[in-house]
């Protein structure tokens, strides 16, 4: 009898993984690339070179890893085994707040829910330095510069974040950048504007760590105006009456992905959509959208006279991107944190907006000797 039992578990184990490769050779893959927000490894290609040769292996293995059979089956399993059986986030990446509200841990996240640790002073020159560098390196050239933070979402919405985390101080890295930016004259706080808002409509995704269109409409009006201070060439910033403000159910957004559970969790997606339609076009990258989180992206507005624009940017303009390019003849927007006097010199725009998001005050040091001197 214990023969027999031993037996019987070997042929189940042996069942048990001979199932996911059954699975794959069956044609079924188990790979979902857009419910793990990610690029899933391909497929290894064989040809005559030793190169190829030595990489088959590695390659399948990478590519079996991805793929295997009820791979997402078993993401999703595990992610809702402990996100509704436990009441815990799948992963260390993602704060589970309340009321369905997901939060980003990684990337300075939870440092910058905590103000954890503050900028020394050395730091603070160091951005005082970079930004004022970047601003007379434009004005000596005719140029308006913007500086903006891009508030994250538990800074805006604190009140739905895990309620057993709590800020080290009330003082922000955000606040202190602003502080020390005061006498600039450039720097944009859209925060104050965002809270007063936020009564009135949800300005962030619920699954997502972004802003929704609304939120970032309302950060787009404050930046609008700050151009205007130096460019008044450049039209007001729009009307929210010349919108329609519309919504859609849609499944799970990057965070919900991150977890495992983007096919699982669903969110109201609130969009604003211009009346009018889109007056730019997207040139870079051909076929592509102003949303897209490409390295660069390029609008035009046909037959404009408007004035050109340069923007430093992360993945928080990308929401922006699509108000903002109706104000450009010309709007570059390039994925980096850095301003790089290089990249202004080959577009010769007439205003330069430099966006970077709150949490990446804690991963991101500025460094004023690569804005050359004015």
């Amino acid at each position: 009898m214990r023969r027999f039992l031993d037996r019987l578990l070997v042929a189940a184990f042996v069942i048990v993984i001979s199932v996911p490769l059954a699975a794959n050779l069956s044609g079924r893959d188990g790979g979902d690339a857009e419910a793990e927000n990610r690029t899933l490894a391909p497929f290894p290609v064989l040809d005559r070179s030793l190169a190829s040769m030595r990489a088959l292996g590695p390659g399948l293995d990478a590519w079996f890893s991805d793929h295997f059979g009820f791979r997402s089956d078993l993401i999703r399993w595990y992610g809702e085994s402990r996100y509704f059986g436990f009441g815990v986030s799948p992963s260390p990446m993602v704060i589970r707040g309340e009321n369905g509200w997901l939060y980003y841990e990684e990337d300075g996240g939870i440092e910058d829910y905590a103000n954890e640790p503050l900028l020394d002073a050395e730091a603070l020159h160091a951005w005082h330095e970079t930004v004022v560098r970047a601003r007379d390196w434009c004005k000596a050239r005719g140029i308006a510069y913007v500086f903006v933070i891009a508030p994250d979402k538990h800074k805006i919405y604190p009140e739905h974040y895990n309620p057993d985390i709590h800020p080290v101080t009330a003082v922000s890295r955000t606040d202190q950048v602003l502080e020390a930016l005061a006498d600039t004259g450039v720097a944009v706080d859209v925060r104050p504007a965002m809270m007063a808002a936020k009564d009135d409509d949800r300005l962030f995704h619920l699954t997502d760590t972004h802003w929704n269109d609304r939120g970032a409409f309302v950060a787009y009006q404050q930046i609008i105006e700050a151009v205007r201070k130096q460019r008044p060439a450049v039209p007001p910033a729009h009307d929210r009456s010349t919108f329609n403000a519309t919504s859609r159910i849609v499944e799970g957004r990057d965070l919900a992905a991150t977890i495992g559970l983007k096919r699982v969790l669903h969110e109201e997606d609130l969009r604003l959509l211009p009346k009018a339609g889109r007056g730019y076009k997207v040139l870079v990258p051909a076929g592509g959208y102003a949303t897209g989180g490409d390295p660069m992206v390029v609008t035009e507005i046909p037959g404009s006279t408007l004035p050109k624009a340069v923007v430093f940017r992360d993945s928080f303009t990308s929401a922006l991107a699509p108000f903002l390019s109706e104000h450009f003849s010309r709007a570059v927007y390039l994925w980096q944190n850095d301003f790089d006097a290089s990249d202004v010199e080959k577009e010769h725009p007439d205003i330069v907006i430099q966006e970077i998001v709150g949490r990446h005050l804690y991963v991101f040091y500025p460094t004023p000797w690569l804005v050359p001197d004015p």
